[in-house]
């Protein structure tokens, strides 16, 4: 993983977006990008690969319009395929959900290859513990 935490926003919500944001930089991740739906997540997510610096973390909502988190996960994990990513060097990706339905978390866990997930709205302890259980802050 690279020694800059770089982390990409997927939510169609400026607020929670905002709100997120707010959390990560006071944990001292400064270097973040924001995007309002999965399309545009999609095109960051592969123009940072293609410049050789992949995203370190993306929060993905799963509700969103135009392309909805899901297939965004899928799409997002067959481009590190394509470019030889595999295992430990795949991207961490946490869907970001409102949704407490667990069979929308099996889909997202097991079928998209998501490395975790949170349910809204994020409190901040939570957050933190999934940073530090991968290894993104000490």
């Amino acid at each position: 993983m690279q020694q800059t935490k770089k982390v990409l926003i997927v939510d169609d919500s400026d607020f929670q977006a905002d709100m997120l944001a707010s959390i990560l930089e006071d944990m001292g991740i400064s270097t973040i990008t924001k995007a309002i739906n999965g399309s545009d997540a999609l095109k960051c997510f592969e123009e940072a690969l293609l410049s050789g610096t992949a995203y370190s973390l993306v929060f993905l909502d799963i509700v969103m319009p135009e392309m909805d988190g899901q297939e965004a996960l899928q799409r997002m994990r067959a481009l590190e395929k394509k470019a030889g990513i595999r295992g430990e060097d795949k991207t961490t990706i946490i869907m970001v959900t409102s949704l407490s339905s667990p069979t929308d978390m099996i889909t997202a866990l097991i079928q998209g290859d998501c490395t975790d997930y949170v349910v809204k709205p994020v409190a901040e302890s939570i957050l933190k513990a999934l940073l530090v259980k991968y290894g993104l802050i000490s």
